[in-house]
């Protein structure tokens, strides 16, 4: 019973909390929150006229000893732990012909990576993760495009929402969920609640989101936690908002969809999977729009979070690999800086003449 009447405490003070706030900044969009084109462009400049890395960097065929029938590997998300700054870690999905499971691999490079193992599979059956997880949504540290991705401790533990399906069977069976998980070394995820943090089912959920729920991205700014997330309407896949105080009870954004297609555009039909940073006194989203025949990575700004406002054209298009790699879709990225070599890296997920991939897009040669 104190659950229950804790979670619609917290929803209805963040419900109170955004309408009030939400009338207030439509008087002050144009000073506060509004971006203009010619700021648009120069904020994505540093971010286009990357490098093609010439291979894929996790190629369709990599085995994984134990789980040699996955692969098509996607939603790459690269991350450090605390008092270890000489190897990164990267976690990914495979998917088996019936569902999801999770892996990492570690580096001391950013190039080369070993150590393939799971990191987190198939739940019970008849449970709402039972078709695979797909994690990545981590509390970090910071979120700053140019800072150390590392793994936050919070009450002893790492943590990370997860997108997850109930079903097996075939790639991305609707309804899909999202939950919350944790780990004791940053490897292994366990689920922390029994139940999903967002579903379909929900009586805050709107008609934008209402066939699946996707993958989410964690943010936390200012103590309170956000997810972005991808949620679908028939085949329409657009992007969202949720709030909470303690990674476990959640509640939507009354003004969802934060990033919504553009008919005609790069975005036209999906506007998904959207990644957010900060970048000095404003934050990036990079997330994926399909549309013009394929899957191409889009970027977008906001100088509060909330009010967001894209570039029409991808930082990178599909195709632009000059090997063939991702002909069909550059998508589902993840961005990492390495002081070392005063280098950014932008993994994506590549779709083209050597199947799914895991390709890699750096600030500078290597």
């Amino acid at each position: 019973m104190r659950q229950k009447k804790n979670r619609f405490a917290l929803f209805a003070f963040m419900c109170l909390y955004f309408l009030v706030n939400k009338e207030m900044t439509f008087a002050q969009d144009t000073v506060d929150y509004f971006i203009t084109n010619e700021q648009i462009k120069v904020w994505g400049n540093k971010y286009r006229g990357w490098h093609y890395y010439p291979g894929a960097i996790i190629p369709d065929k990599y085995a994984i000893p134990g789980f040699e029938d996955f692969h098509s590997f996607d939603v790459p998300c690269v991350y450090q732990l605390p008092d270890d700054s000489s190897r990164w870690y990267m976690s990914f999905i495979g998917f088996n012909g019936k569902g999801y499971h999770s892996f990492v691999v570690e580096s001391r490079d950013l190039l080369h990576w070993e150590k393939p193992r799971l990191a987190m599979g198939f739940g019970p059956t008849g449970e709402f993760d039972h078709g695979g997880s797909v994690i990545g949504g981590f509390l970090y540290e910071n979120w700053k495009v140019n800072d150390k991705r590392v793994l936050k401790k919070q009450d002893g533990k790492y943590w990370t929402l997860y997108g997850c399906y109930p079903r097996q069977g075939d790639y991305e069976l609707r309804p899909g969920y999202e939950g919350v998980a944790y780990s004791e070394d940053g490897i292994v995820w366990k689920r922390a609640l029994q139940e999903p943090i967002l579903s379909i089912f929900q009586k805050d959920v709107k008609e934008w989101e209402k066939d699946c729920i996707y993958q989410p991205w964690l943010v936390e700014h200012e103590g309170t936690y956000y997810n972005f997330y991808n949620a679908a309407h028939g085949i329409i896949e657009q992007s969202g908002l949720a709030f909470s105080n303690n990674l476990l009870h959640w509640v939507r954004y009354p003004y969802n969809p934060v990033m919504s297609n553009h008919p005609g555009g790069y975005d036209d039909w999906f506007a998904s999977d959207p990644k957010v940073y900060q970048d000095g006194d404003h934050w990036i989203m990079i997330y994926f729009g399909v549309g013009n025949g394929g899957a191409s990575i889009m970027i977008a700004f906001s100088r509060d979070l909330l009010h967001w406002y894209h570039d029409p054209e991808p930082l990178y298009k599909f195709g632009g690999h000059p090997s063939g790699l991702d002909q069909q879709y550059a998508h589902k990225i993840s961005l990492i800086y390495n002081p070392k070599n005063n280098t950014s890296y932008l993994f994506y997920c590549a779709v083209g003449n050597e199947g799914r991939t895991i390709g890699l897009l750096t600030s500078k040669v290597l």
